[in-house]
Parts: structure tokens; C-alpha cells; sequence
């Protein structure tokens, strides 16, 4: 039976992550453009960047630094490396994608939509290549390979209290469209990322 958790080449892991990073941003960008938030660690630092008014870019990176250390001890030093770059990567993104990107008119609706589809895609990206976005991701993969729990409702239940808590600070309907974004995240990582089907071919 192939390996189910083959090997990459360092040019593999290199377009495979700078991939999932720029469709994280792209979506993250539609996200915030259109005043919305999200879960995990990037919704923590979305609300923390409208509450204090810091870029994304720098809060999201401040917010991870913490969950470094446990990825390091649980999942090694590759992924953690590979974590680290891929945050860096991603706040450098989302810090110059205004700038090419002029946004007047978007939908809340659509850009809920488009950013769960757009980041859920990336987030496989990175963790096809043994990477992720760091933060609670780190966690719920963690969870995922001790106990066989899924990474994606591992997510949703910490989505869960995140949403919970934004229904103090933020208007119903933003909570609303930003909850379809985090779902349709949430159910392509639970439904796509299995290693038992990566398997090479």
C-alpha cells in the first residue's frame, strides 16, 4: 500500500504553501472588505484588529506567537518551521493586497461564501505540505492524529465559542453572514482532509 503521507520536494512544499497562503489572503481580504470575521486563531485576530485598530496582517502574527512552542513539541520541527513562514507569509499578503485590490461594492452574502471556499482550499493546500496557518489549527490536528476526532469539528466547536462571544460585541447580522463563511470552511476541511485518502499516485 503507498505511503499515505508521502514525501515533497522542497520546490513541492514551496509552491504548495505559497498556494494555500495567497488563496487564504485572497479570501481573508474579501472577508474583512466586507466587515466580517471568522473562527480560529484569524477570527480572534480580525475582531482584535476592528477593536484596536492595528492591520490584520500584524495582529494575526502577534496572535500566533504562542502556539508556536506547543506545535514544536507536538508536531515538529518542520511543520512548526513551516508554520512560521506561512503566518509571515500571510500577514505580508493581507497587509499588500489592499493595494492591488480596490474593493466598492461586495455582497456580505458572497463574500462570506467565497472567503470559506477560498481559505478552506488553501488551509488542504498547507496541509497537504505539512504546514498550516498555526493558532488553534495547530490543535485541532493535534486532536485529529491522537484520537481520529476530525480536524474540521475540532474547529467548529472552537468556532463555536468564538461566534458566541462575538454576539456581545458585534451586530446580529454581521455575526449571521460571518457563521455561513466559518461553516462552508469548516465542512471542506472536515469532508476533504483525511490522510488516509492523500495518497500518491
Amino acid at each position: 500500500m503507498p505511503d499515505p503521507k508521502p514525501d515533497h520536494t522542497l520546490l513541492d512544499d514551496v509552491q504548495g504553501l505559497s498556494l494555500g497562503v495567497f488563496l487564504c489572503g485572497f479570501g481573508l481580504h474579501l472577508l474583512t472588505q466586507a466587515g466580517l470575521f471568522t473562527g480560529q486563531t484569524a477570527g480572534v485576530a480580525v475582531i482584535l484588529s476592528y477593536m484596536t485598530g492595528y492591520s490584520f496582517g500584524i495582529t494575526f502574527f502577534a496572535v500566533n506567537l504562542p502556539f508556536y512552542l506547543i506545535a514544536w513539541r507536538r508536531l515538529g520541527a518542520a511543520f512548526t518551521v513551516k508554520s512560521l513562514i506561512s503566518v509571515t507569509m500571510l500577514s505580508v499578503v493581507t497587509e499588500m493586497l489592499p493595494d492591488f485590490i480596490k474593493i466598492t461594492e461586495l455582497s456580505a452574502g458572497f463574500a462570506a461564501v467565497a472567503f470559506g471556499g477560498l481559505v478552506g482550499l488553501g488551509l488542504l493546500a498547507m496541509f497537504r505540505h505539512n504546514g498550516s496557518l498555526g493558532g488553534l489549527g495547530v490543535i485541532a490536528l493535534i486532536v485529529q492524529d491522537t484520537t481520529g476526532f476530525r480536524a474540521g469539528w475540532v474547529q467548529l466547536m472552537f468556532d463555536a465559542v468564538i461566534f458566541g462571544v462575538a454576539l456581545f460585541i458585534l451586530p446580529l447580522s454581521i455575526v449571521g453572514y460571518s457563521l455561513i463563511g466559518a461553516l462552508v470552511l469548516n465542512l471542506i476541511i472536515t469532508i476533504n482532509h483525511r490522510r488516509d485518502r492523500y495518497i500518491a499516485t
